[in-house]
């Protein structure tokens, strides 16, 4: 069996959101369990990007609507956080759209809204 894809920093993260979930609980808005993430990583002096910009381009125009990851995560995970009851095939979607749209092969799909936290591994 091969290795999962950047399986330490996932694990990382994932330890990151549980700490998160476990402080705060369900029940916020997503953008508080973002700020709550940033914290985290300030803290423990990882590099990320916040609401990275991603543009589109059909035909070679850029179009005049762009994709905004939440976290781009040491330049090669795509980090999308929610504040759901429960996480959709429309979620998983969003997160390989932003994959595609910024040539990176990870994306990590966390869920802060339901009483356990929920994640989930995306792979382009």
């Amino acid at each position: 069996m091969s290795d999962l894809l950047y399986k330490e920093e996932c694990f990382q993260l994932v330890g990151y959101c549980m700490e998160i979930h476990t402080t705060l609980g369900q029940g916020h808005d997503e953008v508080i369990y973002k700020d709550s993430l940033a914290i985290e990583l300030q803290n423990n002096r990882v590099p990320y990007a916040r609401e990275k910009k991603f543009e589109i381009t059909y035909k070679g125009v850029t179009l005049p609507h762009h994709y905004f990851a939440d976290f781009v995560v040491q330049d090669k995970i795509i980090f999308e956080a929610k504040a759901v009851e429960k996480l959709t095939d429309a979620h998983i979607k969003q997160v390989l759209n932003y994959l595609a749209a910024a040539r990176l092969r990870l994306g990590l799909l966390v869920n802060f809204g339901a009483a356990s936290l929920e994640w989930r591994r995306v792979i382009l």
